[in-house]
C-alpha cells in the first residue's frame, strides 16, 4: 500500500504533544494541498489514539497510532525500529520530524535504517522542480536551513530518494487555526518489536521549563551587541519590567555572555510573532530579523541611523539608549497614573 503522503512525526510525552509537531502540521497541510496529498500525523505511544481528534483539529488528514507498552517512553530503538517499518510500509513522499532532542536522536537513526537523506534543523520548506544533468525533478522538498553558523541560507534537496526527511526548528511554522469540526481517517498500526532491542529503561523523566516563553509573548524588549556590556541589560529588564514583557536577545548578545541563550531571537534561536516587538542596539543581521519579521510592530532603537533594522521598524528612535529607555519607563509610568 502506497499513501504518498506527507507525514508528521508527533512527539508526544505523557500525552501532551509538543508544539513543534502541531507547527508541522500546519506546514505539512500546505505542501500536501501543492502536492495533492493527504497530510499524515504518525503518533507512536503507549496509549495515545485518544488524540487523533486533537490532531485532526489541527490539520491531520490521517492519523497512524502505533500502540505498545514498549513505546510509552521515548527510547531510541523501539522508535526507530516502528517508525522505518512504517515508513516502508505506507511510502510516504515526505516526513518532517521537530528538530528537538526527540527529533534530532530519532530522525539520523531512520534514515540510516531506510536509507535515505535528511535535513537537519531546516527553518523553512517549499515544493519546487530540480534540475541536474539534464534530468529534471519535479515537486521535490526544498528543505531550507541557515550554513556556515547562520551567514548563508542554503537549499537542500535529496531527488532520487523517498521519502525526503527533514527536522525542522520550533517556532519557525505556524499552527493550523484549530478546527475541531474535522474529521479523518485513523489507522491503526501493529508494531513488531523484539525483546533484544529494548536496551534501555526510562527510570525516571525530570524536565525542566525555559526560564523564558518568547514563543507566547505578546511583547518582547529585545537587546543587542549594542547594549553594550551585561550590565546595561538591567535597562533592558527594566523596561521589560513595566511593559509585562519578555525579554530577547540577538546571538551576538548571547555570544558576548550579556545574556543566557534561552533568550535568543532569530534563526539560531527562537522566532517570535509577537505583538510588539523593541530592538534595542540590534543592527538588523538577516538571521536576526528572519525570527522576528511576523511582529506585528517593530519599534527599534538604535545610535546608527544605517543600521539595517530600520528598514524593517514600523518606528525607529535614533538615540543613546541610556538616554531613550529612561524616557520610555517615565513616559509610561505617566500614562498609568
Amino acid at each position: 500500500m502506497s499513501t504518498n503522503e506527507v507525514w508528521v512525526f508527533i512527539e508526544q510525552h505523557d500525552g501532551k504533544i509538543a508544539d513543534v509537531s502541531l507547527e508541522l502540521l500546519g506546514k505539512g497541510c500546505d505542501l500536501g494541498k501543492t502536492l495533492n496529498v493527504k497530510t499524515g500525523a504518525v503518533i507512536p505511544g503507549g496509549k495515545v489514539k485518544d488524540l487523533a481528534p486533537l490532531l485532526f483539529s489541527y490539520g491531520a488528514d490521517v492519523v497512524y497510532v502505533a500502540e505498545d507498552p514498549a513505546l510509552a517512553r521515548y527510547t531510541t530503538l523501539p522508535y526507530a525500529k516502528t517508525m522505518s517499518d512504517m515508513i516502508k510500509q505506507y511510502q510516504p513522499q515526505i516526513v518532517l520530524y521537530g528538530a528537538t532532542v526527540t527529533g534530532r536522536d530519532l530522525a539520523p537513526r531512520i534514515a540510516s535504517e531506510i536509507r535515505v537523506g535528511l535535513t537537519a534543523d531546516c527553518t523553512n520548506l517549499k515544493i519546487g522542480d530540480y534540475t541536474r544533468k539534464d534530468k529534471q525533478y519535479k515537486n521535490i522538498l526544498y528543505q531550507i536551513r541557515p550554513a556556515f553558523g547562520g551567514n548563508i541560507i542554503a537549499t537542500i534537496v535529496s531527488p532520487e530518494h523517498r521519502p525526503q526527511m527533514a527536522t525542522v526548528r520550533e517556532g519557525v511554522m505556524k499552527m493550523n487555526s484549530v478546527d475541531k469540526s474535522r474529521k479523518g481517517e485513523v489507522v491503526e498500526f501493529t508494531p513488531t518489536i523484539a525483546k533484544d532491542i529494548i536496551r534501555t529503561e526510562v527510570l525516571k523523566r525530570i524536565q525542566h521549563e525555559k526560564s523564558v516563553n518568547l514563543k507566547g509573548a505578546h511583547i518582547i524588549v529585545s537587546g543587542g551587541i549594542g547594549v553594550g556590556s551585561k550590565e546595561n541589560f538591567k535597562l533592558i529588564y527594566d523596561l521589560a519590567h513595566i511593559l509585562g514583557a519578555e525579554v530577547g536577545a540577538s546571538r551576538a548578545a548571547v555570544d558576548a555572555g550579556y545574556i543566557p541563550k534561552d533568550h535568543q531571537v532569530g534563526q539560531t534561536g527562537t522566532t517570535v510573532r509577537p505583538k510588539l516587538y523593541i530592538a534595542i542596539g540590534i543592527s538588523g543581521s538577516i538571521q536576526h530579523m528572519a525570527g522576528m519579521s511576523e511582529s506585528n510592530r517593530v519599534i527599534a532603537i538604535n545610535n546608527d541611523p544605517e543600521a539595517p533594522i530600520f528598514k524593517l521598524a514600523h518606528y525607529g528612535i535614533v538615540g543613546d539608549l541610556n538616554e531613550v529607555i529612561p524616557r520610555f519607563i517615565d513616559v509610561y509610568k505617566s500614562l498609568k497614573k
